[in-house]
């Protein structure tokens, strides 16, 4: 029991040290890049236990934001190959290892 409470403090202490957003890649502009990584961090704060809705949530602003053709994918240990509009990428973690990619495709 002494060794779940002490993994469980000890995952909280990282979590809350890589609680910052850490932008891995993107292409967007700076005023774009700021607003859709506070979409991120608020969506995934919102629905800590639900990837899904908080993807939802992100693209649906960034469809009336900046028109539509949004994608979004939330989650942990994925890989990727996608192809994008020019300067409407990013690619950022959250909480350690949550991993935020947002693109735009039409």
């Amino acid at each position: 029991m002494a060794e779940t409470a002490e993994s469980k403090k000890e995952e909280a202490d990282y979590k809350r040290v890589h609680s910052f957003p850490l932008i891995r890649h993107t292409d967007m502009p700076e005023e774009m890049r700021v607003e859709t990584m506070e979409l991120c961090v608020t969506a995934c704060e919102k629905f800590a236990t639900n990837n899904e809705s908080a993807a939802k949530m992100i693209k649906e602003s960034m469809d009336k934001k900046f028109g539509s053709s949004w994608h979004v994918v939330i989650g942990e240990g994925f890989g990727f190959e996608i192809t994008h509009e020019v300067k409407n990428l990013l690619y950022m973690f959250f909480g350690g290892s949550l991993a935020v990619c947002v693109w735009k495709c039409s």
